[in-house]
């Protein structure tokens, strides 16, 4: 039995494409796409209808993720539509414009999924954990926080949300993070994706598959797209988090989120702070207005 799970494309087609084909020609028997494939990125309209196309045609399976909950949340009156609570969300309201307020398929998709062994065990997949779709599992993340956020009763529990990939043996449970095809966040710009397999004589293994495809073009989008100029500034921090392969959208709002909504400062000037930083040097859109930059 062979399993694709790929998550976390935010939009990036380039990355969709190549990732897609390399899944077709190992030519596995189910392939799950395991949550946020819109938001935080350009081309979320077109990465919607190639899933979707997909699932359609070929059976692949799409679990939802936060980054669609961010989006279907705009279809509440209750979401605010001015202020600093705005400012914070207002990329999610660019995506949502971007589908014309059609994100209905998008609320529908399923938390879970699951897959049967000829030998009754159990693989369970979900973008997030146990205590939802924003908790997730980092390799730094001790195994007791781990058996709290897992189904210790699957033989292989699969995550992603992180970015991270990474796999450990935790007790009886396979535990696998497949990454990011998007905008990966251990440093390596090509895409990642988990490749999950079962045989009689070994039961469950994972390999993390990584595949290079055109960055320079996935870049492209984010000016092309409008994304740059219509999704706020908070478009900077997602261009220079696809430029480093790293976190940087979690760690700003970490440090500056509650000070924002407390009227401190406004996200234009916590971003400018938050970019101004050593470790952004070169990546930031003054330092290359739009042209392809490597990892470093």
């Amino acid at each position: 039995m062979r399993i694709a799970i790929l998550s976390d494309i935010h939009g990036n087609r380039p990355a969709l494409e190549a990732v897609a084909a390399d899944i077709d020609a190992w030519r596995p028997d189910a392939v799950l796409v395991n949550g946020d494939v819109v938001n935080d990125g350009p081309s979320n309209v077109d990465c919607w209808r190639y899933v979707a196309q997909r699932r359609q045609t070929d059976g692949w399976q799409v679990l939802g993720g936060n980054h669609e909950e961010y989006v279907t949340e705009w279809r509440d009156p209750a979401t605010p539509r001015h202020g600093p609570a705005y400012d914070l969300i207002r990329l999610s309201r660019w995506t949502y414009e971007q589908f014309g307020g059609d994100v209905d398929e998008l609320a529908e998709l399923p938390e879970r999924w699951e897959q049967v062994a000829p030998d009754g065990t159990t693989l369970v997949a979900m973008h997030g954990t146990l205590l939802g779709n924003r908790a997730g599992i980092y390799p730094f993340t001790p195994d007791e926080t781990v058996r709290q956020r897992i189904d210790t009763t699957a033989a292989v529990f699969v995550t992603a949300h992180t970015h991270v990939p990474h796999v450990r043996q935790l007790d009886r449970t396979l535990v696998v993070n497949v990454g990011s095809v998007g905008i990966p966040g251990d440093g390596d710009g090509r895409a990642a994706y988990g490749r999950l397999t079962w045989k009689q004589d070994r039961g469950w293994q994972s390999t993390i598959r990584r595949v290079d495809y055109d960055r320079a073009a996935a870049e492209r989008d984010y000016f092309t797209s409008g994304f740059m100029d219509g999704a706020g500034p908070e478009a900077e921090l997602s261009l220079v988090q696809f430029r480093m392969a790293r976190d940087v959208r979690t760690r700003w709002s970490a440090n500056y989120r509650e000070r924002i909504l407390n009227g401190e400062l406004s996200v234009i000037e916590s971003v400018e702070q938050w970019l101004s930083r050593d470790e952004f040097r070169g990546y930031r859109l003054a330092d290359a207005p739009a042209q392809y930059l490597s990892p470093r």
